[in-house]
Protein backbone atom coordinates (compact mmCIF):
# COMPACT_ATOMS: atom_id res chain seq x y z
CA UNK A 1 0.00 0.00 0.00
CA UNK A 2 1.06 3.57 -0.71
CA UNK A 3 0.66 7.00 1.11
CA UNK A 4 -2.50 8.90 -0.24
CA UNK A 5 -0.75 12.13 -1.46
CA UNK A 6 -3.65 14.95 -0.65
CA UNK A 7 -6.05 15.03 -3.59
CA UNK A 8 -4.01 12.22 -5.59
CA UNK A 9 -4.92 8.88 -6.06
CA UNK A 10 -7.67 6.98 -4.25
CA UNK A 11 -9.10 8.15 -0.86
CA UNK A 12 -8.77 4.68 0.62
CA UNK A 13 -8.22 0.99 -0.13
CA UNK A 14 -11.18 -0.32 -1.64
CA UNK A 15 -9.81 -4.00 -0.94
CA UNK A 16 -10.25 -3.51 2.88
CA UNK A 17 -14.27 -2.75 2.31
CA UNK A 18 -15.43 -6.42 3.17
CA UNK A 19 -13.60 -6.90 6.23
CA UNK A 20 -14.84 -3.16 7.69
CA UNK A 21 -18.38 -4.33 6.66
CA UNK A 22 -18.03 -7.60 8.70
CA UNK A 23 -16.11 -5.78 11.70
CA UNK A 24 -19.21 -3.28 11.81
CA UNK A 25 -21.37 -6.29 13.31
CA UNK A 26 -18.93 -6.64 16.93
CA UNK A 27 -21.22 -3.74 17.38
CA UNK A 28 -24.41 -6.17 17.72
CA UNK A 29 -22.43 -9.46 18.63
CA UNK A 30 -23.76 -9.99 22.45
CA UNK A 31 -23.48 -13.14 24.68
CA UNK A 32 -25.52 -14.69 27.35
CA UNK A 33 -23.37 -13.60 30.80
CA UNK A 34 -21.43 -10.59 29.35
CA UNK A 35 -22.60 -7.26 29.48
CA UNK A 36 -22.93 -5.16 26.59
CA UNK A 37 -21.46 -6.40 22.75
CA UNK A 38 -17.96 -6.88 22.05
CA UNK A 39 -17.77 -3.44 20.90
CA UNK A 40 -18.63 -2.26 23.87
CA UNK A 41 -16.59 -4.90 25.86
CA UNK A 42 -13.41 -4.14 23.91
CA UNK A 43 -13.74 -0.40 24.81
CA UNK A 44 -13.39 -1.06 28.28
CA UNK A 45 -11.13 -3.35 27.73
CA UNK A 46 -8.47 -0.83 25.66
CA UNK A 47 -9.48 1.97 28.48
CA UNK A 48 -8.99 -0.18 31.52
CA UNK A 49 -5.44 -1.33 30.18
CA UNK A 50 -4.70 2.26 29.38
CA UNK A 51 -5.44 3.37 32.60
CA UNK A 52 -3.67 0.20 34.51
CA UNK A 53 -0.05 1.50 33.07
CA UNK A 54 -0.05 -0.43 30.09
CA UNK A 55 2.21 0.88 27.02
CA UNK A 56 -0.52 2.85 24.46
CA UNK A 57 1.04 0.72 21.63
CA UNK A 58 0.64 -2.61 23.02
CA UNK A 59 -3.23 -1.74 23.79
CA UNK A 60 -3.80 -1.17 20.25
CA UNK A 61 -2.47 -4.31 18.80
CA UNK A 62 -4.19 -6.38 21.64
CA UNK A 63 -7.34 -4.72 20.98
CA UNK A 64 -7.52 -4.58 17.22
CA UNK A 65 -6.19 -8.18 17.20
CA UNK A 66 -8.78 -9.67 19.58
CA UNK A 67 -11.34 -7.41 17.80
CA UNK A 68 -10.51 -9.28 13.79
CA UNK A 69 -10.46 -12.49 15.76
CA UNK A 70 -13.99 -12.02 16.93
CA UNK A 71 -15.37 -10.91 13.34
CA UNK A 72 -15.66 -14.77 12.96
CA UNK A 73 -15.24 -16.34 16.64
CA UNK A 74 -17.67 -13.39 18.44
CA UNK A 75 -17.67 -14.96 21.83
CA UNK A 76 -15.36 -17.50 21.51
CA UNK A 77 -12.19 -15.68 23.22
CA UNK A 78 -9.36 -16.47 25.38
CA UNK A 79 -11.94 -16.25 28.49
CA UNK A 80 -14.11 -18.82 26.93
CA UNK A 81 -11.98 -21.22 25.10
CA UNK A 82 -9.49 -21.34 28.35
CA UNK A 83 -12.37 -22.15 30.98
CA UNK A 84 -13.54 -24.99 28.39
CA UNK A 85 -10.20 -26.73 28.81
CA UNK A 86 -7.87 -25.63 26.32
CA UNK A 87 -4.35 -25.23 26.80
CA UNK A 88 -2.50 -21.92 25.90
CA UNK A 89 -1.06 -22.73 22.71
CA UNK A 90 -4.43 -24.55 21.38
CA UNK A 91 -6.27 -21.17 22.37
CA UNK A 92 -3.80 -19.42 20.74
CA UNK A 93 -3.65 -21.76 17.89
CA UNK A 94 -7.73 -20.83 17.12
CA UNK A 95 -7.51 -17.21 17.91
CA UNK A 96 -4.94 -16.52 15.30
CA UNK A 97 -7.21 -18.55 12.99
CA UNK A 98 -9.50 -16.43 13.76
CA UNK A 99 -7.43 -13.36 12.38
CA UNK A 100 -5.69 -15.00 9.39
CA UNK A 101 -9.53 -16.25 8.61
CA UNK A 102 -10.45 -12.53 7.46
CA UNK A 103 -6.33 -10.92 7.49
CA UNK A 104 -6.58 -11.72 3.22
CA UNK A 105 -5.86 -7.62 2.37
CA UNK A 106 -4.30 -6.59 6.02
CA UNK A 107 -1.10 -4.95 5.21
CA UNK A 108 1.39 -7.95 5.67
CA UNK A 109 3.74 -6.03 8.70
CA UNK A 110 0.44 -4.83 10.94
CA UNK A 111 -0.63 -8.74 10.28
CA UNK A 112 2.65 -10.52 11.90
CA UNK A 113 2.12 -7.70 15.01
CA UNK A 114 -1.12 -8.81 15.34
CA UNK A 115 -0.38 -12.53 15.05
CA UNK A 116 2.27 -11.96 17.79
CA UNK A 117 0.09 -10.35 20.31
CA UNK A 118 -2.53 -13.01 19.77
CA UNK A 119 0.07 -15.56 20.27
CA UNK A 120 1.67 -13.88 23.34
CA UNK A 121 -1.73 -13.56 24.77
CA UNK A 122 0.05 -11.73 27.15
CA UNK A 123 -2.96 -10.05 30.52
CA UNK A 124 -2.24 -6.30 31.13
CA UNK A 125 -2.47 -5.19 34.35
CA UNK A 126 -6.08 -3.60 34.99
CA UNK A 127 -6.85 -0.26 36.06
CA UNK A 128 -9.89 1.58 36.60
CA UNK A 129 -12.69 2.35 33.94
CA UNK A 130 -12.81 5.93 33.56
CA UNK A 131 -16.09 7.31 34.51
CA UNK A 132 -16.43 8.65 30.69
CA UNK A 133 -16.34 5.62 29.19
CA UNK A 134 -19.33 4.17 31.43
CA UNK A 135 -21.37 7.32 30.11
CA UNK A 136 -20.24 7.12 26.69
CA UNK A 137 -22.02 3.31 26.64
CA UNK A 138 -25.03 4.92 28.18
CA UNK A 139 -25.05 7.10 25.51
CA UNK A 140 -27.15 6.71 22.42
CA UNK A 141 -26.17 7.93 18.90
CA UNK A 142 -28.25 10.45 17.25
CA UNK A 143 -29.10 8.31 14.30
CA UNK A 144 -29.40 10.25 10.85
CA UNK A 145 -30.06 14.00 11.18
CA UNK A 146 -30.04 17.37 8.99
CA UNK A 147 -31.09 20.86 9.78
CA UNK A 148 -34.56 22.11 8.95
CA UNK A 149 -35.62 17.38 9.08
CA UNK A 150 -36.67 15.58 10.76
CA UNK A 151 -34.33 13.04 12.41
CA UNK A 152 -34.00 9.46 11.28
CA UNK A 153 -34.53 6.74 13.93
CA UNK A 154 -33.33 3.43 13.47
CA UNK A 155 -33.95 0.88 16.39
CA UNK A 156 -31.76 -0.33 17.67
CA UNK A 157 -29.08 2.58 18.33
CA UNK A 158 -25.55 2.03 18.70
CA UNK A 159 -23.75 3.80 21.29
CA UNK A 160 -20.69 6.37 21.78
CA UNK A 161 -18.81 3.41 23.19
CA UNK A 162 -19.41 0.67 20.05
CA UNK A 163 -18.78 4.04 17.89
CA UNK A 164 -15.61 5.19 19.47
CA UNK A 165 -14.43 1.29 19.45
CA UNK A 166 -15.13 0.55 16.05
CA UNK A 167 -13.22 3.79 14.40
CA UNK A 168 -10.35 3.19 16.57
CA UNK A 169 -10.18 -0.26 15.02
CA UNK A 170 -10.82 0.67 11.81
CA UNK A 171 -8.29 3.48 11.63
CA UNK A 172 -5.61 0.88 12.79
CA UNK A 173 -6.38 -1.04 9.72
CA UNK A 174 -6.06 1.51 7.75
CA UNK A 175 -3.04 3.29 9.48
CA UNK A 176 -0.85 1.44 6.51
CA UNK A 177 -2.80 3.04 3.49
CA UNK A 178 -1.84 6.31 4.53
CA UNK A 179 1.12 5.71 6.50
CA UNK A 180 0.01 7.05 9.44
CA UNK A 181 0.95 5.75 13.31
CA UNK A 182 -1.88 3.63 14.22
CA UNK A 183 -0.99 4.36 17.99
CA UNK A 184 -2.05 8.01 17.67
CA UNK A 185 -4.72 7.36 15.48
CA UNK A 186 -6.27 4.88 17.92
CA UNK A 187 -5.94 6.72 20.91
CA UNK A 188 -7.42 9.99 18.96
CA UNK A 189 -10.75 7.24 17.75
CA UNK A 190 -11.24 6.09 21.43
CA UNK A 191 -11.63 9.42 22.66
CA UNK A 192 -13.22 11.26 20.03
CA UNK A 193 -16.41 11.59 21.58
CA UNK A 194 -15.50 12.24 25.44
CA UNK A 195 -17.81 15.38 25.16
CA UNK A 196 -20.81 12.90 24.39
CA UNK A 197 -20.18 11.42 27.83
CA UNK A 198 -22.20 14.22 29.58
CA UNK A 199 -23.43 16.36 26.11
CA UNK A 200 -26.42 13.95 25.33
CA UNK A 201 -26.43 13.14 20.98
CA UNK A 202 -28.76 15.45 19.22
CA UNK A 203 -27.07 15.28 15.92
CA UNK A 204 -25.69 17.63 13.41
CA UNK A 205 -29.16 19.60 13.62
CA UNK A 206 -28.52 19.71 18.00
CA UNK A 207 -25.24 20.95 17.54
CA UNK A 208 -26.46 23.55 14.69
CA UNK A 209 -29.14 25.10 16.70
CA UNK A 210 -26.55 25.37 19.63
CA UNK A 211 -24.63 28.04 17.70
CA UNK A 212 -22.19 29.85 18.91
CA UNK A 213 -22.24 27.97 22.32
CA UNK A 214 -21.42 24.62 20.39
CA UNK A 215 -17.94 25.20 20.98
CA UNK A 216 -17.52 26.07 24.81
CA UNK A 217 -19.97 22.91 25.14
CA UNK A 218 -18.21 20.74 24.24
CA UNK A 219 -14.84 22.48 25.48
CA UNK A 220 -16.03 22.20 28.34
CA UNK A 221 -17.39 18.69 28.26
CA UNK A 222 -14.04 17.43 26.99
CA UNK A 223 -12.24 18.83 29.47
CA UNK A 224 -14.25 17.08 32.24
CA UNK A 225 -14.20 13.74 30.88
CA UNK A 226 -10.38 14.33 30.30
CA UNK A 227 -10.01 14.90 34.03
CA UNK A 228 -11.00 10.99 35.12
CA UNK A 229 -7.56 10.62 33.43
CA UNK A 230 -4.35 10.46 35.55
CA UNK A 231 -1.67 13.50 34.00
CA UNK A 232 0.62 11.06 31.85
CA UNK A 233 -2.40 9.42 29.93
CA UNK A 234 -4.22 12.69 29.36
CA UNK A 235 -0.98 14.15 28.23
CA UNK A 236 -1.05 11.50 25.60
CA UNK A 237 -4.53 11.25 24.70
CA UNK A 238 -4.53 15.00 24.18
CA UNK A 239 -1.68 14.77 22.10
CA UNK A 240 -3.46 12.29 19.95
CA UNK A 241 -6.64 14.35 19.84
CA UNK A 242 -4.68 17.28 18.33
CA UNK A 243 -4.93 15.32 14.65
CA UNK A 244 -8.88 15.37 15.42
CA UNK A 245 -9.45 19.03 13.64
CA UNK A 246 -8.42 17.95 9.78
CA UNK A 247 -7.14 15.85 7.39
CA UNK A 248 -3.89 17.49 6.95
CA UNK A 249 -1.89 15.03 8.65
CA UNK A 250 -1.48 10.96 7.72
CA UNK A 251 -2.81 10.59 11.31
CA UNK A 252 -6.21 12.80 10.66
CA UNK A 253 -6.91 10.98 6.90
CA UNK A 254 -6.74 7.67 8.80
CA UNK A 255 -9.33 8.78 11.86
CA UNK A 256 -11.24 10.71 9.44
CA UNK A 257 -11.36 8.02 6.93
CA UNK A 258 -12.55 5.44 9.74
CA UNK A 259 -15.22 7.75 11.17
CA UNK A 260 -17.00 8.10 7.91
CA UNK A 261 -17.01 4.42 6.80
CA UNK A 262 -18.13 3.66 10.51
CA UNK A 263 -20.89 6.01 10.47
CA UNK A 264 -22.40 4.95 6.99
CA UNK A 265 -21.85 1.09 7.56
CA UNK A 266 -24.00 1.89 10.43
CA UNK A 267 -26.76 2.44 8.77
CA UNK A 268 -26.03 0.32 5.62
CA UNK A 269 -26.46 -2.59 7.87
CA UNK A 270 -30.06 -1.23 9.02
CA UNK A 271 -31.11 -1.54 4.69
CA UNK A 272 -29.07 -4.92 4.36
CA UNK A 273 -31.32 -6.61 6.74
CA UNK A 274 -34.07 -4.85 5.55
CA UNK A 275 -33.61 -6.53 2.02
CA UNK A 276 -32.12 -9.43 3.12
CA UNK A 277 -34.13 -12.59 1.01
CA UNK A 278 -34.38 -16.34 1.29
CA UNK A 279 -32.05 -17.06 -0.93
CA UNK A 280 -29.46 -15.92 0.33
CA UNK A 281 -30.13 -17.19 3.62
CA UNK A 282 -30.52 -20.55 2.56
CA UNK A 283 -28.94 -20.95 -0.71
CA UNK A 284 -25.55 -18.64 0.17
CA UNK A 285 -25.19 -19.10 3.79
CA UNK A 286 -26.89 -22.39 3.80
CA UNK A 287 -29.52 -21.65 6.45
CA UNK A 288 -30.03 -25.22 6.39
CA UNK A 289 -26.29 -26.66 6.13
CA UNK A 290 -24.44 -30.26 5.37
CA UNK A 291 -25.07 -33.31 7.89
CA UNK A 292 -26.63 -36.09 8.70
CA UNK A 293 -30.07 -34.96 8.76
CA UNK A 294 -30.02 -32.63 6.15
CA UNK A 295 -32.17 -34.39 3.53
CA UNK A 296 -34.56 -34.87 6.27
CA UNK A 297 -34.62 -31.24 6.76
CA UNK A 298 -35.05 -30.78 3.02
CA UNK A 299 -38.26 -32.50 2.94
CA UNK A 300 -39.76 -31.55 6.02
CA UNK A 301 -38.82 -27.58 4.68
CA UNK A 302 -40.51 -28.67 1.10
CA UNK A 303 -43.68 -30.89 2.24
CA UNK A 304 -44.42 -27.77 4.87
CA UNK A 305 -43.83 -25.28 1.48
CA UNK A 306 -41.06 -23.07 3.73
CA UNK A 307 -40.38 -20.29 2.68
Amino acid sequence: MTELGRGEGAAAPLALRDLLVELNDLKRVRSAGRHGSIAERLFFQGWTALTGGSSAETVVLDVTARALAAARLCDLDDAFLGEAGLSDEEVGTILMSGLDAVAENLDPDLLDRLRDRLHLREHFKVGPLPGFALSLAQQPRAGVTCPGRARILLEPPENHAEHCLMVAVYGVVLSPFYRADPTTVFLAAMSHHLHNAAMPDAGFTGEMLLGKHLGPIVERTTLRALQDLDERLRRTVEGARAVLSDDATAEGRAFHAADAIDRVLQIAQHLRAASLTMGTVLDDMELVHDGPVKGFHDRVLKDMRIP
